[in-house]
């Protein structure tokens, strides 16, 4: 015997935990096991079929802590961005002598980092919390130059070609980019969906 989630049932709203962010899969063939794991930005909990909706609403909170509580632990926080780009700059371009002020994470879609060399300040985008450390490194090494190479000319592509893991981290990148242009809703569909509102 099989069951299916009822999609008529009402769904509370989980509280910090926005819509579309967490999914829910009630599965058949789960009988008392419960897992959680994130997948292309969202946090996927998967639940037993016959579990009732008030153990979903006691359990799924407990499993997206857990998760962001694993996350937390293997973000690096603001202080340690400035240490590793003190590294890299002191290894890798140690002519450079302009060191960042400050260096935050920040909500950005367009963009893995943005440097003002005005008052020394860099954000990296968010994305890159869970990145591995040679993309993170690449593009804290990249806006450190902005510091004193203000563009992308010659000067400063010469001393970006001194990351050795530059191809593998663009790899990267470029590859977390096509997936979240893959998993996002399309233009046209989201305008129908307005129109219709």
């Amino acid at each position: 015997m099989s069951f299916e989630s009822d999609e008529s049932e009402d769904d509370l709203t989980l509280p910090g935990i926005s819509e579309g962010e967490i999914i829910v899969i009630r599965s058949a063939r789960r009988k008392r096991n419960i897992s959680a794991y994130r997948q292309g930005g969202r946090i996927i909990v998967s639940i037993p079929a016959r579990m009732s909706k008030a153990d979903e609403h006691a359990i799924v909170p407990e499993m997206i802590a857990k998760i962001r509580s694993q996350e937390s632990s293997r973000i690096p926080s603001e202080e340690r961005l400035m240490e590793r780009t003190g590294e890299l700059m002191a290894s890798l371009a140690p002519e450079i002598t302009a060191r960042p002020a400050s260096i935050n994470w920040r909500p950005m879609r367009e963009r893995w980092g943005s440097c003002t060399s005005v008052d020394r300040t860099i954000r990296i985008s968010d994305r890159l919390k869970l990145a591995p450390d040679y993309a993170l490194d690449y593009v804290l090494f990249h806006e450190a130059i902005h510091l004193q190479h203000f563009d992308h000319g010659e000067a400063f592509t010469e001393v970006l070609a001194r990351f050795e893991g530059a191809e593998l981290a663009s790899a990267y990148l470029d590859g977390y980019e096509a997936a979240e242009r893959a998993l996002a809703e399309p233009v046209e569909l989201k305008k129908l969906r307005t129109n219709k509102g």
